[in-house]
């Protein structure tokens, strides 16, 4: 069967939440046992050897690192069958291994999916991000804003105080500025301590979380996949490559990036419809961990299409030996 650039998304759909699955429930035997790498690599194979059972020609354009760096689902690698559609994948198998490892709330597994050429390359360094969820005009905040200025905004858009706004953040050192500012209008900060693709996926769903914004620096892949969760939920979200030296610019290049100082948008980001899936491995505000029952393992994925916009939850009872 030759290769073929026709993406059908549907179709696609249930395969890549197999592999979400998979990864998760590979990772539930290393929940709270306190060893973050032993967790990754378990997903890591999972994810690996599902993703090569589905009929594609897949790319991995976000994945766990460079060739030198990781030992599977590494930038570039190719997986899948190579007789189906050409397709860009983005993934992370366990987003929050630290999570995973001392059993704290949010560690997801993580993937998408798109036709050749859908998703931003991003480079393995840290991106700007600002996120708000869908029903607002276009740019309502901008990454140019303060920190305080883009409370305001959104508390005009949402016709409320700014003590009615909570806001994301990522719990670091270097985000005490911005903590700080956040807290000087009166809005409240959820912090969390890792697993930033959740985080901006909260703000898609404020009723369900109470979470009205995201900010902060994290990973640029992470970014990536946020926008495509984004792009399935709706919302906005904008990144901005961050630069700590000329390695890190170097690798920009490699990528293909020449605009170092760009702003991207979420359809920039992601560049054509795509499907996304997130299983939870730990409970979460987004999704319950992995359960336990005599002879089971029970998983619950939130997959997504962006061409629909349709959202299913499904909960997945699997049995064990």
């Amino acid at each position: 069967m030759p290769k073929t650039s026709e993406f059908h998304d549907r179709m696609l759909s249930l395969g890549l939440a197999r592999v979400s699955e998979a990864a998760a429930l590979a990772s539930a035997d290393w929940v709270g046992r306190g060893d973050e790498k032993a967790a990754d690599q378990a997903a890591v194979n999972a994810m690996r050897e599902q993703l090569n059972k589905l009929d594609i020609s897949g790319t991995v354009v976000i994945g766990e690192g460079e060739r030198d760096e990781a030992p599977m689902l590494f930038i570039g690698e190719e997986v899948g069958s190579g007789t189906g559609p050409e397709v860009d994948i983005a993934l992370d198998p366990l987003e929050g291994t630290t999570l995973t490892a001392n059993d704290m709330p949010n560690a997801l597994t993580v993937i998408a999916m798109g036709p050749r050429g859908s998703m931003l390359h991003a480079p393995d360094v840290y991106m700007e991000k600002l996120a708000i969820g869908p029903g607002f005009m276009p740019n309502v905040v901008t990454l140019d804003m303060s920190f305080s200025e883009r409370v305001k905004r959104m508390a005009r858009a949402k016709a409320c105080s700014t003590e009615d706004i909570t806001v994301c953040i990522l719990e670091r050192p270097r985000h005490e500025q911005m903590i700080e500012e956040v807290r000087s209008t009166g809005a409240a900060i959820r912090l969390i301590p890792d697993g930033d693709v959740a985080g901006v996926m909260h703000c898609a769903e404020p009723d369900l979380t109470g979470i009205d914004m995201y900010m902060g620096s994290g990973g640029a892949p992470e970014g990536v996949l946020a926008a495509a969760a984004l792009k399935c939920m709706g919302g906005q979200i904008w990144g901005r490559l961050l630069f700590r030296n000329d390695d890190e610019k170097a690798r920009a290049a490699k990528a293909g990036v020449t605009d170092l100082d760009r702003i991207y948008t979420r359809d920039e980001l992601v560049r054509e419809d795509v499907i996304f899936a997130a299983s939870g491995v730990t409970d979460g505000s987004l999704l319950p961990g992995i359960k336990r029952e005599v002879g089971y393992l029970t998983a619950e994925t939130i997959l997504m299409r962006s061409k629909t916009g349709s959202v299913r939850r499904m909960t997945y009872r699997n049995p064990v030996q």
